[in-house]
């Protein structure tokens, strides 16, 4: 037995040396080095990230997220990554979602932290791996706090400007994380286990390169553990500026970009030309058909409020319902204010067409069609989204996932016209608002 002992062990490293050799084969570029080709800006400005010099250069502003424009199951991913400031914040996702989640700059996925000069019971810079914004996973090792979240067995990663190589590894819903050439963390029972891959950009300089990805065989996910694959989305609002909207100086100081958020506080000074309501927010160019998404939040002190009572007919009752009220805004579909798909606290909930709704010119499918199934507002103080589809003369608004407004017609809206987020003199939020334009 002695004397087969040191066969048996060559034997064995000669077969982890092929296995090895085997695994390295078969990469190809993520990042061809010249320009962002293969990649998708989710909800950043323009100049957020850019190809220069074979690097992918991120300004950390606004928050947000680069992703790839193809989806990945099971693959090997390696790239280089370098904070240009100390204290520098990013992260890589993996298994992601195509959009933003509801109220945040980021997606549903599994994050591998990019992170220099944080250090403390609960988080670390070098190499924690953890489930964000809906999705799954069992870390490798059980978190201080009890969090999703595996935190690295060893520091190996070099502080800014130095850079630290990452090799990533997601197979059938494992995903191990090597830290400059040795394995410090992971975790498994990750769900989705399909999805894509983004680069976050989260408020410092941050430069990725050498980005290669090996593809595995699939392992044939159900369904429900994968990502939908979702394109075309562009996003309106940069998160640095009020570009791709009308510029006005009585906006200044009160429409305010604040990072991924879009702040107002309901006083703008804009004249218009003839509203009523003349400060509204609208974009530069004019839309036909499109999908729109919209998050949004009230920011305003609560007080109680009364209001009608809508009848079924879609007529407003003598009796009146109280509520609690944070305000009220809206969103102008073609430029036109009779088709505006309310936001406020009313019992009858956000979503109704109330300019459709009141005009009893209207046939009573499309009055009693204006109004809101079920009341799906979030808490006041809590992100809310709208996902409103206008096709032709018909719209669809889905209200924190339900349907509130199913297919409705509205008889001559205007073609096409410009898309407003309203001023009716109360504080607002709003973020990712993304469209696509339908054909």
């Amino acid at each position: 037995m002695k004397l087969q002992m040191p066969g048996i062990a060559l034997f064995m490293v000669l077969l982890n040396a092929v296995a090895a050799s085997a695994d390295e084969e078969g990469f190809a570029p993520l990042f061809n080095g010249k320009d962002l080709s293969g990649w998708v800006p989710v909800n950043v400005a323009p100049n957020t990230f850019t190809a220069k010099d074979g690097l992918i250069v991120s300004t950390g502003k606004p928050t947000g997220i680069l992703r790839s424009a193809k989806q990945y199951e099971n693959f090997i991913l390696e790239l280089e990554w370098r904070h240009m400031q100390p204290k520098g914040n990013a992260g890589v996702f993996v298994w992601s979602h195509p959009l933003t989640a509801q109220g945040t700059p980021f997606a549903k996925s599994i994050e591998v932290q990019v992170l220099d000069g944080h250090e403390t019971a609960n988080y670390t810079s070098h190499g924690d791996v953890f489930s964000i914004h809906g999705a799954r996973m069992k870390p490798d090792r059980p978190h201080p706090a009890g969090a999703e979240r595996c935190l690295p067995s060893e520091k190996r990663s070099k502080p800014s400007p130095e850079w630290n190589h990452y090799r990533v590894e997601c197979r059938v819903g494992v995903l191990k994380l090597a830290v400059n050439g040795k394995v410090v963390s992971g975790g498994s029972e990750c769900r989705p286990r399909k999805g894509y891959i983004c680069l976050e950009s989260e408020g410092s300089e941050c430069h990725f390169r050498n980005l290669q990805i090996k593809e595995l065989p699939s392992s044939n996910p159900p369904a429900d553990e994968v990502q939908p694959v979702i394109d075309g989305f562009r996003s309106l609002y940069t998160g640095l500026d009020l570009a791709n909207w009308v510029s006005d100086p009585g906006h200044v100081g009160h429409w305010q970009p604040q990072d991924w958020v879009l702040n107002y506080d309901g006083k703008s000074e804009a004249k218009g030309t003839g509203s009523a309501d003349a400060g509204h927010l609208w974009t530069d160019k004019e839309f036909g058909d499109f999908e729109l998404i919209c998050d949004w939040k009230w920011t305003g002190k609560p007080k109680t409020s009364k209001r009608p009572v809508i009848q079924t007919n879609g007529d407003e009752g003598p009796e009146e319902e109280e509520f609690t009220d944070a305000g009220d805004s809206g969103i102008y579909l073609r430029g036109n204010d009779k088709s505006q798909i309310n936001m406020w606290c009313r019992p009858v909930g956000s979503g109704e067409i109330r300019g459709y709704r009141l005009d009893k010119s209207m046939p009573a499918e499309v009055r009693t069609g204006c109004i809101p199934k079920k009341r799906a507002d979030k808490p006041i103080g809590q992100w809310n989204r709208f996902h409103i589809t206008m096709k032709g003369e018909r719209t669809t608004v889905v209200l924190n996932g339900e349907t509130v407004i199913e297919n409705v017609q509205l008889p001559g809206i205007p073609a096409r016209g410009r898309i407003a987020l309203q001023h009716h003199g109360d504080p607002i939020q709003f973020a990712s608002i993304l469209i696509r334009e339908l054909k």
